[in-house]
């Protein structure tokens, strides 16, 4: 399984910014896929993920009702639309796969598969 990021790049705070993961490999269908972030200096964190069952829809309290997962299974493919973005949504983003369920998401270590990620940078 390969994970392939794209979509990232510099943009002023309120801007949008759509990211795409590519699952190649296996069918993504299979799956549980999210995204998580990791600046400078500190944790990988979870930022928003879908079940191979492709629902609920979970993110992380800092992103709600700004950014929105979802996943397209024809194309191998898992998305984050992001609004509103502010500096400390800075970061890299990178995509993570595991077959199933393993019962939650929001944690990196039952991630088998990562991509090499995308920069974010929000600034003015």
């Amino acid at each position: 399984v390969q994970l392939v990021e794209s979509g990232g790049g510099l943009v002023q705070p309120g801007d949008s910014l759509r990211l795409s993961c590519t699952l190649s490999g296996r069918a993504s269908s299979d799956y549980t896929m999210g995204w998580f972030r990791q600046s400078p200096g500190k944790e990988r964190e979870f930022v928003a993920g879908l079940s191979w069952v492709g629902s609920p829809e979970t993110y992380a309290d800092s992103v709600k009702g700004r950014f929105t997962v979802s996943r397209d299974n024809a194309k191998n493919a898992l998305y984050l639309q992001m609004n509103s973005l502010r500096p400390e949504d800075s970061a890299v983003y990178l995509c993570a796969a595991y077959k199933y369920n393993r019962g939650e998401i929001f944690t990196a270590a039952l991630y088998d598969y990562w991509g090499q990620g995308t920069q974010v940078t929000v600034s003015s």
